[in-house]
């Protein structure tokens, strides 16, 4: 029966393209049909381009894009590279007696080959107008409709916005008033304790029970967090990141911040399962295999990062560095002068390095003297035109940023000679407070910039999500600066998104926005290489798509016109989970109906 409703379901979703169906379905071996379907494919192409075929010029885009897509996927090189066959998959269920000889397709196998075979008929479906009424006229008319039109556009956006709360609004600001009030009272602290940023770091919450004297928690969020404790992974909270958090679990407007810091279960059992079978390294991005000396990571060419420091003053559940991540109140938490100096003399003693990140961990954990130390060293070196300072204290702890750190830092900020900048995290809207803008506005008032990285997960990717996130950004003196993919890393695969989802969003969401908001790039951390620009699909290819409805990816190096650097193959996450994942939270699965045309 199993084999039986695989087949069918199979045979209905081909039958989309009966030209592909035939061929699939004759008794030719499976290199003769892959030749055919090439052939068929070319030949689609070649009269498509000549002749549109009646066929919307955008709906032909998508179909071009699709044919390729497709072509992709048949070639063997591939299909060695993915380690797996989509048409001998295809082959095996068709033809295979048992259906042990098979994996049965997944749904998000099937919706992916549907979408698939849509777009390579030119019927993706994807466009409810043919023609918009203002190219139908010339003059000031045509400019009127399609006024009209822009208004829409714009008018649906900010129905989308509208369900997203900042942490600006009157109403917010008060509740959190409220907050800081109960979590005072917990810690039977005073004002005066709430304004010093070592207070936070002292009363940090790390564990279970101390959470959930403070908030509402869900079992999933306590049992998590008591996990993560039990085998030694980093966690904390400060005070202040707490009173951002509703009290009463399920409101939806925290979700980012509880997701944030609060590790799941999965998160928590994962990372154990991780050490199990690497010991301690769970080092995706395989820095260990980019670092010259200790404390020192170089990917590109004139920049290195400078990591003085191993931990945060809280710990973000989804963090890269989380195999070297220490508790905060952890011994050996600064790597130490000596080292220190010894990166440092690296640095000095290499002239090509012209930027340096000061990151780590969060160097602002450290005592001012020592960030002091570590500018006045690097101002030093007449190679070093820019610093960038990596920190989250402006969204998780702005009371660091006093004015001494900050004159203390504009110092070392020379217009013309050396830049020194800032680059922060924010990850939602519901981050920003009256506190974190003040923060902001200290830097920028010694004219220095503040940059933002965001990380694009579950929990930041509805509609329209990230582009209020911008918006927000720029109105508090914010420029964003990068949208990373979530890190293909096993234990954080509750945060991850698809591929296809962030060029989605930069292409039809973001774009709706003025260009001085929408100034960051959306980048795949290709491990050990580095940056890869996602909003160009030279840059990646679509290889091959699983049983289980994953896409998989061959992602390309910075390098690749100037140096024989190999490829890098990545499993995405399945569309269909995720679209799947959405409707459960409330999301209309119509509002993302383009997803499966990104590839």
């Amino acid at each position: 029966m199993e084999r039986h409703n695989a087949i069918h379901q199979l045979k209905k979703v081909l039958d989309i393209s009966p030209p592909i169906l035939k061929i699939l379905l004759s008794t030719d071996t499976v290199e003769s049909k892959r030749h055919q379907i090439q052939i068929y494919l070319y030949e689609k192409l070649s009269m498509t381009r000549d002749k549109d075929g009646g066929i919307a010029r955008l709906e032909w885009i998508v179909m071009r894009d699709s044919v390729n897509a497709v072509l992709n996927i048949l070639s063997r090189r591939n299909e060695q590279l993915a380690g797996h066959s989509l048409l001998q998959y295809i082959n095996t269920i068709l033809f295979s007696k048992k259906t042990g000889d098979f994996i049965s397709p997944s749904p998000g196998f099937i919706e992916e080959l549907r979408h698939l075979l849509k777009g390579v008929m030119g019927k993706s479906g994807i466009y409810t107008v043919a023609t918009p009424a203002f190219e139908k006229y010339e003059g000031q008319r045509a400019a009127r409709l399609r006024s009209v039109d822009l208004s829409r556009m714009m008018r649906n956006a900010e129905k989308f916005m509208d369900r997203y709360d900042c942490g600006l609004e009157d109403e917010i600001i008060e509740r959190r008033q409220g907050n800081r009030t109960r979590i005072m009272d917990f810690f039977d602290a005073v004002p005066s304790d709430w304004a010093k940023w070592g207070w936070h770091v002292r009363n940090a919450i790390r564990d279970e029970d101390t959470l959930a004297g403070l908030i509402q928690l869900t079992e999933d969020e306590y049992q998590g967090v008591r996990m993560a404790r039990e085998q030694g992974v980093p966690f904390g909270i400060t005070p202040y990141y707490l009173s951002l958090m509703d009290y009463e679990w399920g409101t939806g407007r925290d979700a980012a911040v509880r997701a944030q810091v609060i590790p799941s279960p999965n998160y928590a059992s994962a990372v154990r399962h991780m050490r199990d079978i690497s010991g301690e390294s769970m080092d995706f991005m395989m820095e260990r295999d980019t670092s010259p000396i200790y404390g020192i990571t170089r990917r590109y060419p004139g920049i290195v990062i400078l990591k003085p420091v191993l931990t945060c003053p809280q710990i973000c559940v989804y963090c890269q560095r989380n195999w070297e991540i220490k508790d905060v109140d952890a011994a050996d938490v600064a790597i130490g002068k000596d080292r220190l100096d010894a990166a440092l003399q690296w640095i000095e003693k290499t002239p090509e390095i012209g930027e340096v990140l000061v990151t780590g961990g969060d160097p602002f954990i450290l005592p001012d003297a020592q960030i002091f130390y570590i500018l006045e060293r690097l101002s030093a070196m007449n190679h070093v035109q820019r610093i960038r300072l990596g920190t989250r204290t402006l969204v998780t702890l702005p009371q660091r940023i006093t004015d001494e750190l900050v004159q203390g830092i504009s110092r070392f900020h020379v217009p013309g000679k050396r830049e020194v900048l800032v680059v922060t995290h924010f990850e939602h809207a519901y981050e920003i407070s009256p506190e974190a803008m003040e923060a902001v506005q200290k830097f920028r008032r010694q004219a220095m910039d503040v940059y933002n990285q965001l990380v694009y997960t579950f929990y930041t990717s509805r509609k329209f999500e990230s582009a209020f996130l911008r918006n927000k950004l720029r109105l508090i003196g914010v420029t964003p600066y990068y949208t990373f993919n979530t890190k293909g890393k096993e234990e954080t695969r509750d945060y991850r998104v698809p591929i296809a989802r962030l060029l989605q969003e930069q292409k039809e969401e973001s774009r709706l926005m003025p260009g001085t908001v929408r100034t960051d790039e959306i980048v795949f951390n290709v491990p050990r290489l580095g940056k890869n620009y996602l909003r160009a699909w030279q840059h990646h290819d679509l290889i091959s798509i699983l049983p289980d409805g994953r896409r998989v990816y061959e992602f390309h190096p910075w390098e690749k016109k100037l140096e024989l650097a190999d490829t890098y193959v990545h499993v995405d996450v399945s569309i269909y989970d995720y679209l799947r994942r959405l409707t459960e939270i409330g999301e209309k699965r119509k509002d993302y109906k383009t997803i499966w045309y990104y590839y």
